[in-house]
């Protein structure tokens, strides 16, 4: 994952308006980042890997978890915007090694809005 990334979604108005709210921001602290990156996992996996996603560009609240506000701030919140932003064609599942570099961005994203060094 490229610092360009970050420097091209920083620069998208609508994708730089994220931000953890004190809700998300409670809730990773209570949590813990290896519950985060579990539910970041499964998320992935089950609403977005599938080659036909059910709801495809609906499945992702806007708030309520950390990692919904994080697909949205990344782009990792539907196949279109996988497509568009990480190059991750739709219409095909994704593969383990995609699943897991999704979820890092996601991470990374996370570690940044709470302040974690990585």
């Amino acid at each position: 994952m490229s610092d360009a990334l970050f420097a091209r979604l920083a620069r998208s108005p609508f994708r730089s308006r994220f931000h953890l709210g004190p809700r998300e921001r409670a809730y990773a602290d209570q949590k813990g980042r290896a519950v985060i990156l579990s539910h970041a996992q499964d998320f992935i996996r089950d609403r977005l890997a599938p080659a036909q996603p059910i709801n495809d560009g609906k499945q992702t609240p806007m708030r309520g978890h950390p990692v919904f506000v994080a697909q949205h701030a990344t782009a990792c919140c539907c196949r279109g915007c996988l497509a568009k932003w990480h190059g991750l064609a739709a219409g095909r599942a994704l593969s383990d090694a995609e699943q897991a570099e999704v979820v890092q961005v996601i991470l990374r994203w996370i570690d940044r809005e709470m302040g974690y060094r990585g």
